[in-house]
């Protein structure tokens, strides 16, 4: 039998403090109060791993890398004030702007250059490192440039650098460039202020910015972060998932502060074990066709939308995205997902049962319940474990750091065909756009045939965003910088 978890408990917490938050009045002026699910806000280093919203954010707010996002996801300067690329892409050459580290000390061009070349290192665990094998030196060019020379033609580069993990951290004693100074720091709170920027400032004698420019950033659990914006002390909640958006349902907090945005990337089960049942490619295609897709996404949100497909579109793929043939109806005379289990059960002895690795959460509940009744209905028993835990089938929940269709076969081939694996691998050497194109495009068929990724959807991300903010814009990246959160600090 499955166990859903209750979440009464959690609706009569969150029902009580709508009531009690009804006449509150959400604060309209001075510093905003920005909830991070996760955990305490720390200056963590990339190279030894990844990092939580709370990280992420305190990372990109105190320690810009040489470009950023804007409030689209677009790419604007942040250590470095320009860039050209020359040499047919191969060639990224970034000027450096007055910048100082949070002693005050100046940002010179050597010490971004041993901030990068850590992060990409062969010893690094930066989680973007995987997508970086393209650089092959970061060198000093003067005090003021720097040079990313690559082997291969990487257009999709800068979104990489604009992405936190990319910050330009220095390790001893720790801290960036900015946009933001922490002022300080009491268990989860910390309070981030405007820095002192010299190459943007008006002249050396501008004043400190105003405490009204501040930002209280809190890491906390998405049940607290949800309860403590219904009860109107933030502005702000970032970094919201599937697995806790059945929190806010319960809420009384109104549609206009419920923000979602249209993420680029994976939302699916990844096989992660291919011997007994998932060994057999066509068992691993009954399962995808047996689970209801669309009751899973119409039971945590109407704007989320079911998927089949590995790529979202093309991208840089020479092909459409292939269309995985267990997608389609059954042919005349095809046996149902069911008589193919139990034939191949029939054949071969032991029980059917198949470990599946979720987070927890409410959201995760729902999703155990639709895949482990699919599950079920094919005469397998399902196990939840853990979602770092040894299983059969894995979710992969990923928003894409950049726009390429390498990046989804190579996140989504967790364990694939050899075929799979080789386009996967000589995509990423490609020498030119056209091979790379086209091995992406093989990669993606070999995957849909093997069916290696379980599809489900595209990521769900969520915010919870005061009508203060009006500068909050819904992006690809779902990722919102602070600073660009309002117009007017004040």
């Amino acid at each position: 039998m499955i166990r859903r978890r209750p979440i009464l408990l959690s609706a009569l917490i969150l029902a009580a403090a709508s009531a009690l938050a009804a006449c509150t009045p959400r604060s309209e002026t001075g510093p905003i109060v920005v909830s991070a699910i996760g955990d305490a806000p720390k200056l963590a280093d990339p190279a030894r791993g990844p990092l939580d919203t709370s990280a992420r954010v305190m990372l990109d707010m105190t320690a810009q890398g040489l470009v950023r996002f804007d409030s689209a996801g677009q790419i604007e300067p942040g250590i470095a004030e320009r860039w050209s690329v020359i040499d047919n892409g191969t060639s990224y050459i970034f000027r450096l702007r007055d910048a100082e580290w949070s002693d005050g000390r100046p940002v010179t061009a050597s010490d971004v250059v041993r901030a990068l070349r850590r992060q990409v290192a062969p010893g690094s665990h930066n989680v973007l490192r995987p997508y970086l094998t393209a650089i092959d030196e970061i060198v000093e060019m003067t005090p003021e440039v720097i040079e990313i020379r690559l082997k291969r033609p990487r257009p999709d580069l800068l979104k990489l650098f604009a992405q936190p993990e990319m910050a330009i951290l220095r390790l001893a004693p720790p801290g960036g460039s900015g946009p933001y100074r922490i002022m300080s720091q009491r268990g989860r709170r910390v309070t981030l202020r405007p820095a002192f920027d010299p190459a943007r400032s008006p002249d050396e004698d501008a004043t400190e910015p105003s405490p009204a420019a501040d930002i209280r950033l809190i890491g906390e659990r998405a049940s607290r972060a949800i309860l403590r914006f219904d009860r109107r002390e933030a502005n702000f909640v970032t970094g919201g998932t599937f697995t806790d958006w059945p929190l806010v349902n319960l809420t009384t907090i109104a549609p206009i502060n419920r923000r979602f945005d249209p993420a680029a990337g994976l939302f699916g089960l990844a096989i992660v074990n291919r011997t007994g049942l998932l060994s057999d490619a066509a068992n691993r295609a009954a399962i995808a066709r047996t689970i209801d897709r669309a009751g899973f996404i119409a039971a945590i949100s109407p704007d989320w939308e079911a998927v089949t497909q590995l790529l979202p579109e093309q991208l840089d793929s020479s092909a459409s995205p292939a269309v995985p043939a267990w997608s389609a109806p059954l042919a005349p005379g095809e046996p149902s997902p069911r008589d193919r289990i139990a034939a191949w059960s029939k054949a071969h002895s032991g029980d059917l049962r198949l470990r599946i690795a979720l987070p927890s959460g409410p959201g995760a509940n729902v999703l155990f319940g639709y895949v482990g009744s699919a599950l079920l209905a094919l005469g397998i028993t399902p196990e939840r474990v853990a979602i770092d835990a040894p299983a059969d089938l894995r979710l992969i929940d990923a928003v894409a750091p950049y726009d390429s269709g390498r990046w989804y076969v190579a996140t989504a081939c967790q364990m694939c065909s050899e075929a799979a694996q080789t386009a996967i691998d000589a995509a990423r050497d490609a020498d030119s756009p056209r091979l790379r194109a086209q091995q992406i495009a093989a990669a993606d068929a070999a995957l849909a045939s093997d069916v290696a990724f379980i599809p489900l959807a595209r990521p769900l991300r969520w915010s919870l965003v005061s009508i203060r903010l009006r500068a909050w814009t819904g992006n690809s990246r779902a990722w919102h910088p602070l600073n660009h959160l309002r117009t007017d600090p004040n």
